[in-house]
């Protein structure tokens, strides 16, 4: 794993991020559950060259920060996220979260307008998406011990990058596992894996910010990917961004379109 850059203190623990520096408008973007910072590793050098100040943080127990938190929620990652962006003191930042983060930066736009310029939902679980009974058990004791390790790692390396792989995607994945392998890592990943989305469901209609939702329209987490991003940027008078042939992580895949996707988003809010 690469050094910490930076470490952010929080009354519970610590959260790592990179800032990759500049002059350009402050972009904070998390990623999704059981992933780490480096997912944007290839978005940052193009996002750059279109201007932006891209700032990359690991969630509560993964990565580099601490693990033992007592909460692990979306609205506590969200509080972790804006915490971030008072502490870089940058002004009102764009918040971008993958999956389950969604719903973080969701709450955290609710929570604090003044500090949240915008919203980028990558592959989001901004609300939780109806899903049978059996297969919500099915999910859970795939994810128990002492299988559910290899069995994430497994999905993440197989299915969830459909189509064109990053270059060095067997390298990630292999990080990703080291990651997880760390003591506490994966009881924070089982936390993270069963959050509800509720809460930010209930405040998407709340959101005052611009909004940009993007989405691989070959996302495996979606039974219909490119329906659940026009509801969900319908229901937040938000933009749509959709990456053709992209799985859930389409920053990794085509970082060169959602980099362009983010950048004119950002200066057509200014």
């Amino acid at each position: 794993m690469p050094t910490v850059s930076e470490t952010l203190r929080r009354p519970d623990g610590t959260i790592s991020y990179d800032d990759a520096g500049g002059a350009g408008t402050l972009v904070i973007a998390a990623p999704g559950m059981g992933d780490l910072r480096q997912v944007y590793r290839h978005f940052i050098p193009e996002a750059a060259k279109r201007g932006l100040r891209v700032v990359t943080m690991d969630l509560r127990g993964m990565g580099e920060s601490s693990v033992d938190w007592p909460d692990y929620s979306d609205a506590a990652i969200g509080s972790d996220m804006l915490a971030l962006a008072q502490h870089l003191a940058g002004g009102a930042a764009f918040l971008v979260g993958n999956s389950l983060t969604a719903s973080s930066a969701v709450i955290a736009a609710v929570e604090d307008p003044s500090a949240v310029a915008g919203l980028v939902l990558i592959g989001p679980f901004a609300r939780d998406v109806p899903v049978p009974g059996w297969q919500k058990l099915l999910f859970r004791m795939t994810l128990s011990p002492p299988w559910g390790k290899g069995a994430w790692v497994s999905y993440y390396r197989k299915q969830m990058y459909p189509g064109d792989k990053p270059p060095d995607h067997d390298d990630y994945v292999g990080q990703l596992k080291a990651n997880l392998s760390e003591p506490g890592r994966y009881k924070a990943f089982h936390s993270l894996a069963f959050n509800s989305h509720a809460e930010s469901e209930s405040r998407l209609e709340r959101v005052e910010c611009p909004v940009l939702v993007i989405m691989g329209t070959a996302d495996p987490d979606f039974p219909d990917p490119e329906a659940e991003a026009r509801s969900l940027t319908e229901i937040l008078g938000g933009e749509m961004s959709l990456i053709d042939g992209a799985g859930h992580y389409p920053q990794a895949q085509a970082p060169e379109q959602v980099a362009d996707a983010i950048a004119s988003f950002v200066a057509g809010t200014g």
